[in-house]
């Protein structure tokens, strides 16, 4: 590998960018696709260049059939952000991390985010918004406030706003969301970005329990993910506050 490609991978791994090397196992030489551009001795083989796009688009890597190219594809690690160490989170941490996620949860009350409630989970126990600045949400990255307490989502919800995070969703009903709409649009935030939030949280699958709703916001954040058209627009309108802490 030569040295202006593994300096701009290593760059690019670092700064949690999508990458794709593309290796003819026949001449050894490479191509590194790094957001819209190329380099290495491959740079202007139509063939390697779209090899490598095709790679990112599927994130998958392999050998081309037919071919003596090779694509390898190193993305960013999927990220989830939950703000709220209720019982739904107590739920959706642990599907979230089996279905790939880095996981945080975000809560200044100690007495819900403890390492009791949420063993071998990373906590912050900052201020929601001075938490999910400091963590730098990227396009791989998934917030889901579940407070119910505007001091709280609020807060996270226009600092995630703000940034690239391929879905933000907010726990409460309709009519809570109409509320936090108002709240959002005074605080300067416009109408299409605030159209951002999946609200109320998850598909409508008549989910009750924690878990269950649990199961509906991590369908609806992999339906973000992959690019799948909504089953339904919104869920039910959920329970308006969690019980007491387990």
């Amino acid at each position: 590998m030569k040295r202006e490609i593994l300096d701009r991978l290593l760059e690019g791994q670092k700064a949690k960018r999508p990458l794709a090397l593309v290796t003819d196992l026949e001449s050894g030489r490479q191509l590194l696709l790094d957001g819209g551009e190329t380099l290495g001795e491959l740079a202007g083989d139509a063939a390697a260049e779209a090899a490598a796009a095709r790679a990112l688009d599927s994130e998958k890597s392999g050998r081309l059939p037919e071919s003596s190219l090779f694509v390898q594809v190193f993305m960013p690690p999927l990220r989830l952000v939950v703000v709220g160490a209720v019982h739904i989170a107590q739920a959706l941490v642990p599907m979230a991390s089996l279905a790939g996620y880095d996981v945080t949860v975000i809560d200044p009350r100690q007495a819900w985010a403890s390492d009791a409630r949420f063993p071998d989970v990373k906590i912050a126990d900052g201020w929601p918004d001075e938490a999910l600045e400091a963590l730098a949400p990227d396009r791989r990255t998934a917030v889901v406030t579940l407070t119910h307490d505007p001091k709280l989502d609020d807060p996270a919800l226009i600092t995630a706003l703000n940034g690239p995070a391929f879905y933000i969703a907010a726990l409460g009903s309709t009519r809570t969301h109409a509320k936090r709409r108002e709240r959002l649009l005074a605080a300067g935030l416009g109408e299409a970005q605030i159209a951002r939030i999946a609200a109320p949280a998850g598909l409508a699958i008549g989910a009750r329990s924690p878990a269950e709703i649990a199961v509906s916001i991590l369908a609806q954040m992999t339906a973000a993910l992959r690019g799948a058209p909504p089953l339904v627009k919104a869920a039910p309108p959920q329970p308006a506050r969690e019980g007491a802490p387990a």
